[in-house]
């Protein structure tokens, strides 16, 4: 059950967060600042590639490796080269994970490794692999670990991630927000470089600074009725979130939304993108999940029973009102059956700024509703 009276009391919302999960939110601006200094320190500016590379092939445990993909890949636009190498095992522990190079790969290839820890014995081999195949290789990490010696092994770029102390107090979870932030700007900075997508050092200081504007929206010092983090927090407790998505760069929000419901807050959600998930997710409003679909739930004790849970809409845009939209359709299918809907629209700015702040706010809206919920 949510504590919604734990959303306006900023003292006791930082107690119950254990996993400094809201600092890591507040924090992401400067976590991308910091995530630039270190790759410009590292080199990266200096890079003259021989040309665009045929594939690039991402690695990395959890989350933050699936969604750095997920961005990058959307970022760089049709037909592109991104790839992610999904891992094999027996169990998610780093010693237990092994990924391979795909038979294909080649010297016309750029392998980037992205992780968190940088202990995963396979991710090294991984790199030696790439090494005695000719791709290239970069690698985001902790400084100091197994995968930055096995990288300099390589002849590969290694590039220091972004870390912060309160980093190593807990296990990090693979959707906190400073991890994404920390793994993903050093690799926006060399695909920059390499000419595959434009996320030049002006473009990543305005994502900082549009991080920084939603950290002083979002905050836990902002009371729920103007803060669009806690009023969507408030607004799923004991829902199933449909999460749907208008525009190209409000897909890979979506999914990161749903991941980080589900790991951070323990709350299952469904992600599709318009117009398709019309028709994808009808059933689901016209069946038990409905707001409207058990009459019967009036009559139930408000003390002592849990309400049911019913579906509410999440609908997360990066187009324009007066844009081609299927958003008045989504509208009236939800309405229809008496589901209701929240909705997600970013400021004015490049797509790399309105990635960023839909990101953000979800993010927030995540952290807030496991941290109330005390997950």
């Amino acid at each position: 059950m949510l504590d919604e009276s734990l959303l306006d009391t900023p003292e006791a919302l930082a107690e119950a967060d254990r996993r400094a999960l809201l600092r890591g939110a507040a924090e992401a601006g400067a976590r991308v600042r910091t995530a630039a200094r270190h790759a410009a320190e590292a080199g990266i500016n200096g890079l003259k590639p021989d040309g665009r590379p045929r594939a690039v092939l991402i690695a990395g445990p959890g989350a933050a490796a699936t969604h750095a993909a997920d961005l990058l890949g959307t970022l760089a636009g049709p037909g592109s080269p991104v790839i992610r190498l999904a891992p094999t095992g027996v169990a998610p522990a780093a010693g237990a994970l092994r990924w391979e190079l795909p038979g294909w790969a080649g010297s016309v290839d750029l392998l980037l490794i992205a992780t968190p820890d940088g202990t995963e014995p396979s991710l090294s081999q991984l790199a030696e692999q790439a090494y005695r195949r000719g791709c290239t290789v970069a690698a985001v990490a902790p400084a100091g670990t197994p995968l930055a010696e096995a990288v300099a092994g390589a002849h590969g770029l290694f590039l220091p991630m972004a870390t912060a102390p309160y980093d190593q107090e807990e296990p990090l979870a693979a959707s906190a927000p400073g991890v994404l932030w920390a793994l993903l700007t050093p690799l926006l900075a060399l695909l920059d470089r390499v000419g595959l997508l434009t996320a030049p050092s002006d473009a990543l200081e305005k994502v900082a600074n549009r991080l920084d504007h939603v950290a002083e929206r979002c905050g836990p010092a902002i009371a729920t009725y103007s803060n669009p983090a806690k009023t969507l927090a408030a607004e799923l407790a004991d829902a199933l979130p449909l999460v749907w998505t208008e525009g190209t760069s409000a897909g890979p929000a979506g999914r990161r939304f749903a991941a980080a419901l589900a790991e951070l807050s323990g709350v299952p959600a469904v992600v599709a993108e318009l117009p398709e998930a019309l028709a994808a997710h009808s059933a689901l409003l016209a069946g038990p999940l409905a707001a409207g679909a058990d009459p019967d739930d009036f009559f139930r004790d408000r003390v002592e029973e849990r309400p049911a849970m019913h579906a509410r809409v999440v609908l997360l845009r990066d187009r324009p009102i007066g844009s081609l939209t299927a958003a008045p359709a989504a509208r009236d299918l939800a309405l229809s059956h008496d589901t209701p809907i929240s909705e997600l629209e970013p400021e004015e700015g490049d797509e790399l700024e309105t990635l960023a702040e839909l990101i953000a706010i979800t993010d927030f809206a995540a952290v807030y509703l496991a941290v109330a919920s005390r997950v």
